[in-house]
């Protein structure tokens, strides 16, 4: 006679402690199975929202996001779980608000399908710079060697050392973004004989944030980049090639940053100049290429302290991890149209202090005459 066969289930969560249930809750690497696990039961739902296993997910690959210190699910809804007194049925709304923002938050992080873009801001300084303002390292926002009749890069001072090294600071976007690559060309004077290239041995990047915000703005000190910032990502050193092409440094993985700052390290000079025999570094145009997570996710400045309030959108989590054509996403076209514009108004106010006369319109040619050209110098 066939026994019958009783099943016995038993639910983990309710028979270990706690600390082991989250131990073992912590091999979730996907936010697709915290929300599965937290649909398991009321019990289980409960047991994800309140230890916060979504936000604990993201904390866990990205530890920038530490400085968030509130979520905004739509405009004008904030509520601060620490000054409000608060009802168990506004904490459970908030948690759940948590929750949902944090899982979509590592989705969108994780599984953007976004295209890149360029997310400097504006150029901050330089280590040297050989003949300002005419070489500043504002020329290297323009993706062409020429502008407006001129040419168009950033040179170091020079140096009998070939060793010595040179570094390039810029502000990058605010807002959330996932950089992926940088991209630099070296500078080829085409007004020398031969035509040298002036590129670096090598290349480094670091990703931080400023010390005092204020004095970065007037940038008035002298303190050495180390002293105005704190850097949390430093990459591999990469060699650079001696070719007239923008050349792509694809970072080991994905790095989050919110706003913040990028420095270059150029290290290594190859290339002397004829009149001085010095070595010299000149670069044409830097691009860092990121994803943003616009217009799902937003930040808000909480000062002091680089604190920030998440901002979710919840209905535009679709344009992120999907690759929608540009025309379904009219806010992120403002936005590039923005980026251009500002990056247009840098060099025009750049060429306003070193040209003379009344301005000259903007005027992108192919070809330069030759007697210009012979006339220009590093």
């Amino acid at each position: 006679m066939d026994r019958e066969k009783v099943e016995i289930k038993i639910d983990f969560l309710q028979c270990l402690e706690t600390d082991m249930s989250l131990h073992i809750m912590s091999f979730l690497d996907d936010p697709v199975d915290i929300v599965r696990a937290s649909a398991t039961s009321h019990f289980w739902r409960h047991f994800v929202v309140t230890n916060g296993l979504a936000k604990k997910l993201c904390l866990k690959y990205f530890p920038q996001l530490a400085n968030i210190v509130g979520v905004i699910k739509e405009r004008g809804e904030s509520i601060d779980s620490v000054e409000e007194e608060m009802n168990d049925a506004m904490a459970w709304k908030i948690l759940l608000r948590d929750h949902q923002a944090y899982a979509s938050l590592h989705q969108a992080l994780t599984k953007s399908n976004v295209s890149p873009k360029d997310c400097i801001s504006n150029a901050i300084s330089a280590s040297s710079t050989d003949n300002y303002p005419d070489e500043s390292v504002v020329n290297t926002l323009n993706p062409r060697d020429r502008f407006i009749r001129r040419a168009s890069y950033w040179s170091s001072k020079g140096q009998s050392n070939p060793a010595a090294p040179e570094s390039l600071i810029y502000k990058l976007r605010d807002g959330i973004w996932v950089i992926t690559e940088i991209d630099i060309q070296p500078f080829e004077a085409f007004f020398q004989a031969g035509k040298p290239i002036y590129s670096a041995q090598f290349v480094r990047f670091r990703i931080g944030y400023s010390k005092n915000p204020n004095e970065i703005e007037r940038d008035a000190s002298h303190k050495s980049a180390d002293d105005k910032f704190l850097w949390s990502y430093t990459s591999p050193r990469f060699p650079m090639m001696q070719e007239n092409s923008l050349q792509t440094f694809k970072l080991p993985e994905p790095v989050l940053c919110i706003g913040g700052y990028l420095q270059i390290e150029l290290l290594g000079r190859v290339q002397t100049q004829e009149m001085d025999g010095l070595f010299y570094i000149c670069i044409c145009y830097v691009r860092v290429l990121g994803r943003p997570l616009f217009p799902a996710f937003d930040i808000e400045l909480v000062e002091p302290d680089r604190k920030f309030l998440l901002k979710h959108y919840p209905e535009n989590l679709s344009s992120v991890l999907q690759a929608s054509p540009s025309d379904e996403i009219p806010n992120m076209r403002r936005f590039e149209e923005e980026m251009l514009w500002e990056r247009i108004g840098l060099l025009e106010n750049l060429l306003r202090g070193i040209q003379q006369g009344p301005n000259n319109p903007f005027l992108w040619e192919e070809d330069e005459d030759e007697d210009d050209i012979n006339g220009l110098i590093l």
